[in-house]
């Protein structure tokens, strides 16, 4: 790709490339990592917004708990965001359907964390929180810094995904026949070391992979692998409270 003379006054325009042999224009990828992160923090916004309502509205909670159709809509809750996917991957380049259906995807996945958060102690939530958001900064610092440097991560690929596969069967046994406050203490310790993976992993295609037309998908990977970490270490603190 053709870019225009490095400037020695922008250091986005140039004259720091974000990794070694870097052909496209520099100040267009950061102007797409920006794009990326504006997004997110929306999301997260109000992801914090819907599962702060429903944790401090007891009202709320008690509804999707103690009646058939509030448990009925919990379930439908936790669907719509794997139902999402099928329609923001056809349209993730058509605006604003796909803002509309990214709304969608954020709002109903937000409720499912409140409702997870609303019988949690408000000690084990901050907890997780704090340790999200440093480990969160510190993975994305560390990924821009190592990138710099000329190392990839894209080989972390397929290891990921057979770990989710492990993962999601332990999950499945965990339901089918209970192991105990130990095993799920083990589930959340391995979800936490996965999903920082995946922080990584993502982060680095944010930088070196992913086309400037796929910002929704790049913005819909970094909120899941945040809001996974999240239930993970939320696991883990809620298992040791217990």
């Amino acid at each position: 790709m053709w870019a225009p003379p490095y400037s020695k006054t922008d250091v986005e325009a140039g004259l720091r490339p974000l990794y070694p042999m870097m052909l496209e224009n520099v100040e267009l990828r950061w102007s797409f990592i920006r794009k990326i992160y504006s997004i997110l923090a929306v999301q997260l916004l109000a992801t914090i917004a819907v599962a702060a309502t429903v944790v401090t509205v007891r009202p709320i909670a008690h509804f999707f708990v103690s009646t058939g159709a509030g448990l009925a809509l919990y379930i439908v809750l936790i669907i719509t965001p794997f139902l999402v996917l099928c329609p923001l991957y056809y349209y993730y380049q058509k605006h604003p359907v796909n803002y509309l259906l990214l709304g969608v995807f954020t709002i109903s996945l937000a409720f499912a964390v409140g409702l997870t958060c609303a019988y949690t102690s408000g000690k084990v939530i901050l907890e997780s929180v704090i340790l999200t958001t440093v480990v969160v900064v510190s993975l994305t610092l560390y990924t821009f810094w190592a990138a710099k440097r000329g190392h990839d991560f894209n080989f972390l690929g397929p290891f990921l995904f057979g770990a989710v596969m492990v993962l999601m069967v332990f999950a499945l046994i965990q339901i089918l026949f209970p192991l105990g406050r130990i095993s799920v203490m083990i589930y959340g310790c391995l979800a936490s070391i996965i999903f920082c993976g995946y922080i990584i992993y993502d982060t680095d295609n944010l930088i070196k992979r992913y086309s400037y037309d796929e910002y929704i998908w790049a913005a819909v990977s970094l909120y899941l692998d945040i809001i996974n970490l999240f239930l993970s270490l939320l696991t883990i603190f809620r298992a040791a409270e217990s």
